[in-house]
């Protein structure tokens, strides 16, 4: 692979697993060093251990805000800087609004939408200082086209939407780029709340796609050249109907 990304230093979310780690793993083969950042302490310090010297392991639980704000400050110490977030971290729930469980809703919320914000928040001031950067956010085909299965879900891609489109504008002008990368279904542990008969179904149809396909994409937003902004990126896979 080319070292499109050599001499880059990266922090990616939820990097311990499933689309995280796969992005950790092929922006390091395209140069970065790269900053995975989960509060999954064995699996991080695994990922990490498989992937070589240029991976450094970082536990932070972003849905508390104590340890989310030592974030910034320990990838500034551990790497001495930041060229590209990717706030990857989130949770899913589907499912019928009646009869489902608002607790587990207030947790996902938290995750893909406060944290999510907060965590970029943390990142902007460096950023915008050294008038560089790319910022990118796991969204989902859900965040543009309502799915009926996973309304809560939905409503939370929704607002990541949003605050992408909003932020992307108000940060241009300090020559950071901001992007969603916005798949559908992917072959992670967020399935684990689709029935079984579900996931059976989508797999014997080609209709679920590999972590390695968002990592391609987001490789593809990074190495644009710095005039050109992907802010949106839709992947599907080919038997979806969305």
């Amino acid at each position: 692979m080319a070292q499109e990304l050599a001499g880059k230093v990266a922090a990616i979310t939820g990097a311990a697993s499933g689309i995280g780690l796969e992005c950790a793993r092929t922006l390091i083969g395209a140069g970065a060093q790269v900053v995975l950042i989960d509060r999954a302490e064995e699996a991080l310090s695994l990922a990490c251990a498989e992937l070589g010297a240029k991976a450094i392991p970082l536990r932070i639980d972003l849905t508390d805000p104590a340890s989310a704000a030592t974030m910034m400050p320990q990838v500034l110490e551990k790497a001495g800087r930041l060229d590209i977030f990717h706030a990857n971290a989130g949770a899913y729930v589907g499912g019928e609004v009646l009869g489902g469980d608002p607790d587990a809703w207030d947790r996902m919320l938290n995750l893909n939408v406060n944290a999510a914000f907060r965590s970029i928040h943390a990142v902007l001031p460096h950023m915008v200082e050294r008038r560089s950067g790319d910022i990118i956010v796991t969204s989902s085909i859900a965040g543009l086209v309502p799915v009926v299965w996973e309304p809560i879900y939905t409503a939370s891609k929704h607002a990541v939407q949003a605050f992408v489109h909003t932020l992307r504008r108000q940060v241009a002008k300090h020559g950071l780029r901001v992007g969603a990368v916005a798949p559908g279904p992917v072959v992670t542990a967020l399935l684990k709340d689709w029935p079984k008969a579900k996931i059976e179904e989508e797999m014997a149809a080609g209709g679920l796609m590999q972590p390695v396909d968002v990592a391609e994409a987001v490789l593809f937003m990074l190495t644009r050249p710095r005039n050109v902004t992907i802010r949106d990126l839709v992947i599907l896979p080919q038997s979806n109907d969305l």
